[in-house]
């Protein structure tokens, strides 16, 4: 069952936090669109893997420069995951909502800027059994193709690591469960671009 409804005021809320002390100054809001890859789950009978589908995921970053090969940025990004449970085939879904606060480093070359990025902050997983938040930290490189002094292309390639709870009840109905984490950490690789304007 998809959560993507709650996504919507959930990023508002990230962007009232963070422009306000950031105000005075230059800020950039970049919308991301791309793939995302995750980890395997497992069935708990039989300890047989269960693929995850690749998801398209979506996410708005909103950045301040710290200094002239620096910034700070404040990113979320949501992807729901399907994958198919049992001998009659039926779809299911894990959701994902990464909320980070990121260090960058800018190295520039002419037009082309490439980018490094570390960051920590939490992640929201919802399944049929309920949902769970767990530590997260992300390291991405990216680069920028600026058209103007305002405008940039953006590209990176992105992973998460969470921290996941042992005895997680995320794929669980009624004391059943149908899957579990292979491993207490879960991993998500993305590919995205998008589109950053300065204000």
């Amino acid at each position: 069952m998809s959560h993507s409804s709650n996504m919507l005021p959930m990023m508002i809320g990230v962007l009232a936090l963070v422009s306000t002390p950031i105000m005075a100054t230059q800020f950039e809001v970049t919308p991301y669109i791309g793939i995302m890859s995750s980890s395997d789950l497992t069935v708990p009978e039989t300890n047989t893997s269960i693929s995850i589908d690749t998801a398209t995921h979506f996410g708005v970053a909103v950045a301040w420069q710290e200094s002239p090969n620096g910034q700070g940025q404040v990113l979320v990004n949501y992807a729901s995951h399907d994958f198919v449970l049992g001998d009659d085939n039926q779809t299911s879904s894990v959701d994902v909502v990464y909320a980070h606060f990121n260090g960058i480093a800018l190295f520039k070359q002419q037009s082309y800027i490439t980018t490094v990025s570390i960051g920590l902050g939490a992640a929201r997983f919802s399944g049929d059994g309920g949902s769970e938040i767990a530590p997260s930290f992300t390291a991405a490189i990216g680069t920028r193709y600026e058209i103007s002094k305002e405008a940039a292309i953006v590209t990176e390639l992105r992973a998460y690591a969470s921290l996941m709870q042992d005895g997680d009840t995320l794929f669980c109905q009624t004391d059943i469960c149908a899957a579990e984490y292979n491993d207490t950490t879960w991993i998500d690789t993305s590919i995205s671009v998008g589109f950053s304007y300065k204000f």
